[in-house]
């Protein structure tokens, strides 16, 4: 059935499935369930709320909190009230939140708590178009802009009587497929972030074809813990799950989440390499026989399908869960192509690949190797940002900025980010990627971005797996020599060298890491270093080690030698 808009399709479901769980959260230790009726009804109400406090047709309304039911409820009601969310990412600095909502034109904002407040109310300075805060929970307010709670906003809704049929159901009724749904703000790895433009078309389409390349099953419960403010997760376990009308169980956090997954048993998981990686590494070492009852074990008996999206999948990786009879899909996308472009599927798979076009959707290369895409998913554009628009979308196809090529059956492969391609001193392209699925590979190597652009050889940031680093070196070696962040102790530089010179044999001399700097700890969200799906925002880790980096070539200028 094609719907009109992101609420009606959330109203036709609750009102197909009523008193089926529609939601699954933790709260005081234990699992609770919203029903589809429940669920509609409180984001009736709440959108009700949002009219009565004067949000208009078209308004911005920000969305700055940790995942939650009130999250996803939240956001069917700004919907609902013909509002335009904007999600803004629940580790953001003050700074960003201040960007984000002013750029946007915010006249409201959602916040989970204290916290989250507190970063509004350091910038309300910036923020002239805010009139008000919502807070699922109980708050000291600012002084400076009034703020009712999210209790409060559904009890305004249910005085004014405008849900349902009322005057929600009039804004409902308006709003088409055309209409902006979000604005959506891009890592900003350089520059300002741009925020992306997308319809309730968009996503509905994007919705539409995900279910229609890969069906989930009436019975499926899909766990889901990726940041709901991050397109992947706000398409695939959201919006995907209400087309499908399928259950979906809130996980408490990603460091809960295998005891989640032992709590819940799901059938369907969304997530990124990062966190397969992980897994992965934690059963690596066992027989293939105890491997594979090893991951069963983590991932459950009900499990039937998980997919990987957000980052480059190791091949490895996806060869490993096969082989232990977890078929793991990877899939691509980006925020401007809300966000799936091509996945795998359970009928059609190549491991390796980010699978073929999902329905609907067109993709093509570039004369210079670049992804190009078109069909109803593209965006409609960046918000007040004209040029770069012009610059992105031309004749009808995104320019993704990935290179890749499409085999004979269509599958389509990523081989790197156009702009990333390392072009050495002696004219050589490498793509890093592929040397940083490589270099991941070896145990001792937990994360890894390579270096070299316009250098004479190829260098590297390595994390080396803690655990397994100290284990190696013996006993007699617990204590590692560290110096502003970077390991400077010579044994276990050897050791990695070694280590990477093994792994490099297997490319030609240009490509070959050659120095690297050993970090002391993993790349981290909190520090800008991550993104919220955990993939490295390569430019600015390589800006932050820039000069450390430039001194490996001072110091070998033959290219030869290790850390």
């Amino acid at each position: 059935m094609a719907f009109t808009n992101l609420s009606a399709m959330h109203r036709a479901t609750a009102e197909r499935l009523g008193p089926r769980v529609a939601l699954r959260f933790k709260r005081d230790g234990l699992f609770h369930d919203l029903k589809w009726v429940d669920y509609r009804r409180r984001a009736d109400l709440a959108a009700a709320g949002l009219i009565a406090r004067g949000i208009r047709f078209g308004d911005r309304v920000g969305l700055l909190a940790e995942n939650s039911a009130d999250w996803l409820t939240a956001d069917i009601a700004i919907l609902a009230a013909g509002g335009v969310d904007v999600p803004v990412h629940a580790p953001s600095a003050p700074a960003q939140v201040g960007y984000q909502l002013a750029h946007s034109g915010a006249r409201a904002v959602f916040v989970s708590g204290q916290a989250q407040a507190e970063k509004v109310f350091a910038v309300l300075d910036m923020l002239p178009d805010l009139e008000f805060l919502v807070s699922f929970q109980q708050i000291e307010s600012g002084g400076r802009r009034p703020h009712v709670t999210w209790d409060g906003l559904i009890q305004a809704g249910w005085r004014e009587g405008n849900f349902g049929s009322g005057l929600v159901g009039k804004r409902e009724e308006k709003l088409t497929r055309d209409d902006l749904a979000t604005i959506i703000y891009t890592s900003g790895t350089t520059g300002k972030p741009k925020g992306v433009m997308l319809t309730h078309g968009n996503l509905l389409s994007n919705a539409e074809s995900t279910y229609a390349n890969n069906p989930l099953l009436p019975e499926d419960l899909l766990l889901s813990w990726l940041p709901y403010s991050h397109i992947y997760a706000r398409t695939v376990d959201h919006y995907l799950s209400m087309f499908a009308g399928v259950t979906v169980a809130i996980a408490e956090s990603a460091e809960a989440l295998v005891v989640n997954i032992a709590e819940t048993q799901p059938s369907w998981m969304t997530s990124v390499p990062r966190f397969y990686e992980k897994v992965w590494a934690s059963v690596e070492s066992l027989s293939p026989e105890k491997r594979s009852m090893a991951l069963r074990r983590i991932f459950g008996s009900r499990i039937r399908q998980l997919t990987s999206g957000g980052a480059p999948l190791p091949k490895h990786l996806a060869e490993g869960y096969v082989a232990a009879g977890l078929p793991l899909y990877e899939g691509y996308g980006l925020t401007e192509s809300s966000p799936v472009i091509s996945f795998n599927s359970t009928s059609h798979h190549k491991v390796g690949s980010v699978g073929q076009a999902i329905p609907g959707v067109e993709i093509a290369i570039a004369g210079d190797g670049e992804i190009l895409t078109r069909g109803p998913h593209v965006m409609k554009g960046y918000w007040k940002d004209e040029d770069a628009t012009r610059a992105a979308i031309v004749d009808g196809w995104l320019h993704t900025g990935d290179v890749g090529q499409i085999d004979a059956e269509g599958f389509l492969t990523i081989t790197d980010r156009k702009k990333d391609l390392i072009i050495t001193s002696g004219g050589k392209n490498i793509a890093p990627a592929e040397l940083e699925a490589m270099l991941v590979r070896e145990p001792l190597i937990d994360q890894a971005v390579v270096f070299g652009d316009g250098r004479p050889f190829v260098s590297a940031l390595i994390v080396p797996d803690m655990e397994t680093l100290k284990q190696e070196l013996g006993a007699g070696h617990t204590t590692l020599k560290v110096e502003e962040n970077l390991i400077v102790d010579e044994p276990a530089i050897a050791l990695v060298k070694q280590r990477v010179d093994q792994v490099m044999k297997a490319v030609s001399q240009p490509e070959r890491v050659r120095a690297f700097l050993l970090l002391a700890r993993p790349f981290q969200i909190d520090a800008d270093e991550l993104t919220t799906t955990m993939k490295v925002r390569r430019a600015f880790v390589l800006a932050k080690y820039r000069d450390r980096l430039e001194a490996l070539y001072s110091s070998r200028p033959g290219g030869d030698g290790g850390g």
